[in-house]
């Protein structure tokens, strides 16, 4: 769901007309979308329900999304006159400039398919599949090497904010701190050797 609209209507009453509530609540609100982004390991958001505005926002944030077919999506706070611009940030950064701006001006509700079709989650399953699936995404993901996972989710998100040539400069100095960290050496010798790796670094 989205934000309480009854609770923050509750605080125009305020002798500020509740600018300082709003103040926190949005910046709250923003700080935790970035901890999922900064955290150190994928975050996977299991939707089967309606994600508005702030749920959309959150699931926008998270790394992976799986839906269920039941699952719906939108930011509607241009039908109540409040535009979902922290909601934005999030999904301009996962779905191309025009199916963000359609979401965020017609304030209309989309399907998971429509969704998955837009970028906003990976893949749409069956209701009484999707926590076994991401279940298994998360086995998938946890039994690679920790430090390395890590590594790749900082880079990603660092370098879709920098231009070509200077993200191209910080992947390969990743690139080269990832390839003398024990854990790909370890990977590469147990590719070569065709035998399972040993993770040591966390």
């Amino acid at each position: 769901a989205g934000h309480d609209l009854k609770e923050m209507t509750a605080h125009r009453g305020d002798a500020d007309r509740g600018k300082a509530f709003f103040e926190q609540t949005f910046s709250a609100c923003a700080a935790l979308m970035q901890a999922i982004v900064r955290h150190p390991r994928p975050v996977i958001a299991e939707v089967d329900g309606l994600a508005t505005a702030a749920g959309a926002q959150l699931v926008a944030s998270c790394d992976l999304a799986i839906a269920s077919h039941e699952a719906t999506f939108c930011t509607p706070g241009v039908n109540i006159g409040l535009f979902c611009s922290t909601p934005m940030v999030a999904l301009s950064r996962n779905v191309s400039r025009k199916h963000a701006m359609e979401m965020l001006l017609t304030g209309e509700t989309i399907d998971a398919a429509t969704a998955k079709e837009f970028g906003l989650v990976n893949r749409v399953v069956p209701r009484e599949y999707l926590n076994q699936i991401v279940t298994k995404y998360a086995q998938t993901i946890a039994a690679k090497s920790s430090l390395v996972v890590k590594t790749g989710k900082e880079a990603f998100y660092a370098q879709a904010e920098m231009g070509l040539a200077e993200a191209y400069a910080f992947t390969g100095r990743v690139m080269v701190e990832n390839m003398l960290a024990r854990d790909a050496e370890e990977g590469i010798g147990a590719f070569i050797g065709k035998r399972k790796p040993e993770w040591t670094e966390e």
